[in-house]
């Protein structure tokens, strides 16, 4: 029998929380593998195995742990800023703990790895776009015309367009993709929005904040982009909008346009097949929205 004193020292153990930097991807195992003696992983495959496994046991033993992205390059500029030997196991702990308390996490709940990489990328990312839409936006400045801040006000407008376009749709459930071009690089957000037949609306407050900050990027810089809104009632109909997006706001596309737009592929150009049952319809106009200053820049 167990000692009386293991008994609750197991039970501390449910209490902890912890979490695992995964190298998701073989070009950083390979990385980490070349830089550093004290990492004793061979082999990129097998490595995977033994985390799912031990995520596996940890669940098992009533553990709650997340899992972050471990990336090599961000790890030896944590460890240079922070005065630490990179080649040890206590350093790539502190980084993790790092992760955990700063960066997108994903928690295991018994799914595999196929199923929780796909997450924890797809989290990563939309951190990434939230964060430098937010720095590009507080970098604009003050209004040379009227001294009102350009960020701010295009946030604000971009927060107005966002509630009317939901507003448009009938109860049900709302999926919304908002896409800026030339910032260089494309950013994409994505909100999830269900609406009541009373009228209650349920949204994630995360994935709002991020899609409003990079709708109002592509307004405050006059940025060409879209926005497209793919409905379901609760009768099971799809319908599908989308806005054009433009100097003042949103300006709602044709039938066609919300077709072409939706049923080609963004990085090849080639049409796809349109989805049975789906309608592809012009939106409501929204309606005369000024410039966030209300001065051309």
């Amino acid at each position: 029998m167990p000692h009386t004193d293991q008994l609750p020292r197991r039970d501390l153990r449910r209490e902890i929380a912890g979490t695992i930097g995964l190298l998701t991807d073989e070009h950083d195992f390979t990385a980490m593998r070349r830089r550093y003696r004290s990492f004793a992983f061979d082999d990129h495959t097998a490595y995977l195995q033994q985390v799912e496994d031990l995520l596996r046991t940890l669940a098992a033993q009533g553990g709650h742990t997340n899992v972050a992205l471990f990336d090599p390059e961000e790890y030896a500029e944590f460890c240079a800023e922070s005065g630490l030997e990179p080649d040890t196991p206590a350093s790539r702990t502190r980084f993790t703990a790092e992760l955990a308390a700063t960066g997108p996490t994903v928690l295991y709940e018994g799914q595999t790895l196929a199923e929780l990489v796909p997450e924890l990328l797809g989290e990563t990312v939309r951190q990434a776009t939230w964060q430098y839409a937010t720095m590009l936006l507080a970098r604009l400045g003050a209004c040379a015309c009227c001294g009102e801040d350009i960020g701010r006000a295009a946030f604000a407008q971009a927060s107005r367009l966002l509630a009317r376009v939901l507003a448009t749709a009938a109860p049900g459930h709302r999926h919304l993709v908002c896409s800026v071009t030339g910032t260089p690089q494309p950013l994409v957000a994505v909100l999830t929005s269900d609406r009541e037949p009373d009228g209650t609306t349920r949204t994630d407050e995360t994935e709002a904040l991020e899609f409003t900050s990079v709708l109002a990027l592509g307004i405050a810089l006059h940025r060409p982009g879209g926005l497209v809104m793919r409905t379901t009632t609760p009768e099971g109909t799809d319908r599908v909008y989308g806005w054009r997006l433009r100097r003042e706001g949103l300006a709602p596309l044709t039938a066609g346009e919300v077709f072409d737009a939706y049923c080609t592929d963004a990085e090849s150009g080639d049409l796809i097949s349109p989805e049975p049952g789906v309608d592809y319809c012009a939106p409501p106009d929204l309606g005369d929205e000024e410039d966030p200053t209300g001065h051309p820049r």
